[in-house]
């Protein structure tokens, strides 16, 4: 590797949305992020419902064709 052209590598502080923390290897020294392995639902089995409808059912509601 050439001197002098590589970025600092620290051992980086990952905080989470959720209040999660841990460690990992980055060139930034600290990273925030939304989601992270302990509330994502992929991991946790846990599914996040949101009632969001289609766009036929959307254009009925906004134009009144119920």
């Amino acid at each position: 590797m050439k001197k002098g052209i590589h970025p600092e590598y620290y051992e980086a502080t990952v905080r989470c949305a959720c209040g999660n923390t841990f460690t990992t290897g980055s060139t930034k020294e600290e990273l925030r992020v939304e989601i992270c392995s302990e509330c994502h639902p992929f991991f946790t089995g846990r599914q996040k419902t949101a009632e969001r409808g289609g766009r036929v059912e959307k254009f009925k509601k906004k134009y009144g064709l119920d």
